[in-house]
């Protein structure tokens, strides 16, 4: 009796899909990188949307002073030095607006100063 393997076309579409689904697989697990730019007296971009469940880091710098940023609501914060980026990582894990305020003093401004996250399912 005579077996019959796969023909080499379909084989080649099982090696395609199987390489894309696990391409995709592990893009999903790399963090998202988002650059912020910090100045007195304000974060550029000064609003982020993300998604819940997904890694992302931010990372900071500053040309000016010495500044901060600290989430309240998130138990999130890190100290941004001049002329040193400084990456703060994390995976939302819940919905809504959060409001990230300059932990470092920095001016007259400083009180102004805010990062609003808003996490989306």
């Amino acid at each position: 009796m005579k077996t019959r393997s796969l023909p080499p076309f379909l084989f080649a579409c099982f090696l395609l899909l199987a390489s894309f689904f696990l391409k995709t697989s592990a893009a999903q697990d790399a963090p998202k990188h988002i650059d912020v730019t910090v100045k007195r007296f304000a974060y550029e971009p000064a609003e982020i949307t993300l998604k819940k469940g997904d890694p992302v880091v931010l990372s900071f710098t500053t040309a000016d002073v010495p500044h901060g940023i600290a989430f309240k609501e998130l138990n999130l914060s890190t100290k941004i030095s001049k002329g040193k980026p400084s990456e703060l990582s994390f995976t939302p894990s819940q919905t809504g607006d959060f409001v990230g305020h300059c932990s470092v003093f920095c001016g007259s401004g400083h009180g102004t100063m805010t990062l609003s996250l808003h996490v989306v399912n």
